[in-house]
């Protein structure tokens, strides 16, 4: 089924050639050897997947900055970065940061169709674009949100600060998030 929503997204045209490249690979799941976790950005990023094939992975197959952030705060709970299930919110490549809304709106459906079909126990969006792709909720600052618990069907959805570099909270940040998602895991395990 999940070939079958690529083949899907790889025949939408809701985005111009103008807002997007497609997307070169016909894949748009990066797909782990467990559903437990799935990952979900916002867009392929360009130095990364969109041109790898792997999800946070280079040309050159070494993991990028922000592959090496989150394997950092996976290993928290015990799983490998590679081991996770990881999508995009937005299907194509956008040319322009400006882009982002229309192809967030344009590409939800897609992404629900993903998550029903792979059914992960907890989803995990990185970022503000992610967590509002998947959730389609309203706050002010990512903070309000960070780390809590909120349910798209029978899944958990928990947004962290995206792990980039950049961001102040990309590690620090996300610790404390990481150590609750433990503490859920081995409730479940033990009940």
């Amino acid at each position: 089924m999940l070939k079958k929503i690529d083949e899907d997204i790889y025949r939408c045209n809701k985005c111009n050639h103008e807002m997007v490249e497609k997307f070169p690979k016909s894949k748009t799941v990066s797909t782990g050897t467990s559903r437990e976790i799935v990952i979900v950005g916002e867009a392929p990023a360009n130095n990364g997947w969109r041109k790898s094939g792997v999800a946070f992975y280079d040309v050159n197959h070494k993991v990028l900055p922000s592959g090496v952030i989150l394997q950092r705060l996976l290993s928290i709970i015990d799983i490998k970065l590679e081991n996770t299930y990881f999508l995009e919110a937005i299907k194509c490549y956008p040319k322009d940061r400006k882009y982002l809304p229309m192809c967030t709106k344009n590409c939800r459906e897609f992404l629900v169709k993903q998550l029903n079909e792979i059914q992960p126990e907890i989803i995990l969006t990185l970022g503000d674009a992610a967590t509002k792709a998947v959730l389609d909720i309203k706050y002010k600052n990512f903070s309000e949100v960070a780390g809590k618990e909120y349910f798209l069907e029978e899944s958990i959805v928990i947004p962290i600060y995206h792990p980039s570099p950049i961001s102040p909270k990309s590690y620090t940040g996300n610790v404390p998030i990481f150590k609750k998602i433990k503490e859920m895991i081995y409730e479940s395990v033990n009940h």
